[in-house]
């Protein structure tokens, strides 16, 4: 039987650190080479809407879809937009500014979508009303975390806000999950607990018909009750509603007032008013600012569909994603604006030329500008108005939508003024800020 072959402890010993010394620096190599675990995650395509599934925890099989603009930074914020029943995220994403706005100031849009047949979202059940219960609430929290995770997104600047069933959701998020979200803005909804079920429906009749009243201090109380033992600071919230509305019914604004003051601790008595539009009061508690602890915006004579364009760009503003602080500002592009105004003591008449200084043919265009406060627009020429003060986007006209390269169209508006007669100082063609003069 021929010999076992034998080696000697020490010359083992020696073999093994002679293989570690030239496997050390390869796997050191290797280490280095390898991107962050956020890096690793799979982004989507940048400029469309893009469905993103495993994005984890979803006990209600809802959908996420995500908007990044192709301008997005290495921290940006974060949108989540909610729709409301019988829509979804393609609904919320057409019908809504949020993905352009988002093409404008580089921030991320999260469109959370229904798949029950209601495609309403939970607001009633009682995990949905708590942290971490389950239902939607968890699901649009992984869709946050994930969204943080892949684009190292900052998040001390989340956001949500929704319109109906989606603005139910934002006060509902904004009560579970106060440590995720620094602000939100409900168009058209209730406050949190008031749809509140333990029979499995999803609809609560004395809420919407808003006959379910509470002081402040249970309304509060309902809020600190999602998430027992919270001391952190609490997120902003704006509102707005109609006087009109006749599916959640008006006296729901008040007591979303009540609740949110009590929530953020402020004094009920608003510290401004104003009326920022024709027949629109908006009140502000706590501060005079635009980012007052709360903000309310009721309007008179309005139904229950009460989004309309330019109000994404005034939630914009509460946010605080309009511009200032580290929120990226659009480079000037490939357009030229002009503007001209002839004014007389309380109005005026605006000129306004844009000219596609690109190398190709812009096919449908839409300019956004800001009118000056204490503007009212009353008529316009050339293009379509959508809002008279404010925000304000007008659209080609069927003879206009085509603008060759170095061609120009010139449209116009009439307007009052309070004293401020002057241009806007800014304007966009279809999402892109154009140079001024």
């Amino acid at each position: 039987m021929p010999a076992t072959p034998h080696c000697p402890r020490a010359g083992l010993r020696q073999a093994l650190v002679a293989l570690l010394s030239a496997l050390l620096p390869l796997l050191a190599a290797l280490a280095l080479a390898a991107p962050p675990a956020s890096a690793r995650a799979r982004a989507v395509p940048t400029a469309t809407l893009t469905e993103v599934t495993d994005f984890g925890p979803n006990p209600s099989n809802l959908q996420m879809y995500v908007y990044v603009p192709a301008n997005v930074p290495a921290h940006p914020a974060v949108v989540v937009a909610v729709h409301w029943c019988t829509g979804s995220a393609s609904a919320m994403y057409s019908g809504t500014e949020w993905a352009r706005l988002a093409d404008q100031r580089g921030f991320v849009v999260v469109y959370p979508s229904v798949t029950r047949a209601s495609k309403c979202f939970d607001v009633s059940s009682p995990q949905a009303l708590r942290r971490g219960g389950g239902s939607d609430p968890v699901g649009i929290r992984s869709m946050v975390d994930w969204t943080t995770r892949t684009y190292a997104a900052d998040p001390g600047r989340v956001f949500v806000t929704g319109i109906s069933s989606g603005a139910m959701m934002t006060n509902v998020l904004l009560g579970d999950y106060p440590d995720v979200f620094a602000a939100g803005a409900a168009f058209s909804g209730v406050p949190f607990g008031c749809f509140a079920t333990t029979d499995g429906s999803e609809w609560n009749s004395a809420c919407s018909g808003g006959t379910v009243t509470r002081t402040p201090q249970q309304w509060g109380d309902l809020v600190r009750a999602a998430y027992p033992g919270y001391t952190g600071p609490r997120p902003r919230m704006q509102l707005w509603h109609g006087t009109e509305d006749d599916t959640l019914r008006y006296p729901n604004f008040g007591e979303e007032i009540k609740q949110w003051t009590n929530v953020l601790g402020v004094s009920q008595t608003p510290a401004a008013t104003d009326t920022p539009a024709a027949g629109w009061t908006r009140t502000r508690y706590g501060a005079t600012g635009d980012r007052a602890p709360v903000e309310a915006i009721s309007l008179q004579g309005v139904g229950h569909n009460l989004y309309s364009s330019g109000m994404a760009s005034r939630a914009l503003t509460f946010f605080g994603l309009d511009g200032g602080g580290t929120s990226p500002q659009p480079p000037a592009g490939p357009c030229r604006v002009t503007a001209g105004v002839s004014t007389w003591s309380t109005g005026l008449t605006a000129s306004v030329t844009v000219t596609n200084t690109g190398t190709t043919a812009v096919n449908g265009w839409k300019l956004d500008f800001t009118l000056p406060a204490g503007q009212t627009l009353t008529n316009g020429w050339n293009a379509t108005f959508s809002a008279r003060s404010g925000a304000v986007m007008a659209t080609n006209a069927s003879y206009n939508a085509t603008l060759a390269p170095g061609a120009s169209v010139t449209i116009g508006y009439q307007a009052t003024h309070t004293g401020n007669s002057a241009a806007p100082a800014a304007y966009s063609l279809n999402g892109t800020a154009c140079a001024v003069g």
